[in-house]
């Protein structure tokens, strides 16, 4: 059952993680409604307990709402405007949430799986050429 869970989770927060990667990001697009967090992110997601494994994924943020970039899994979150941010992804039945607080350009907090079987945390980089 574990080794079940891990690509699943693994792949739920990439694609979490990279929806946000797939939405334009033109000038029009930066006037209006753009939150001081909108664009790429590298995030570094980390298993402490369980056997979900460990990966680096992308991610992009866009008007404030997080987006995965594979839509064989959906992603659905929202970070507000002092950085508090708050994720869920799901794929076959199988859901993980997070939730932490990012930066102008960092960000950090902790996951687990829905079932609790798995918990971690996750550490997030913004990309230099969004800011």
């Amino acid at each position: 059952m574990k080794n079940f869970l891990r690509p699943i989770f693994v792949a739920s927060f990439a694609v979490f993680l990279a929806m946000v990667a797939s939405v334009p990001s033109d000038a029009a697009s930066r006037a209006a409604g753009r939150s001081s967090y909108d664009g790429s992110w590298s995030v570094a997601i980390y298993t402490t307990r369980g056997d979900c494994g460990s990966v680096r994924a992308a991610l992009r943020i866009y008007g404030g709402r997080v987006y995965a970039e594979d839509s064989s899994y959906q992603a659905y979150g929202a970070v507000n405007a002092s950085g508090a941010i708050r994720v869920t992804v799901a794929s076959s039945g199988r859901s993980a949430s997070g939730t932490g607080r990012l930066t102008r350009t960092y960000g950090s907090g902790r996951w687990r799986t829905a079932t609790g079987e798995c918990l971690g945390t996750w550490a997030a980089q913004r990309r230099a050429a969004e800011y």
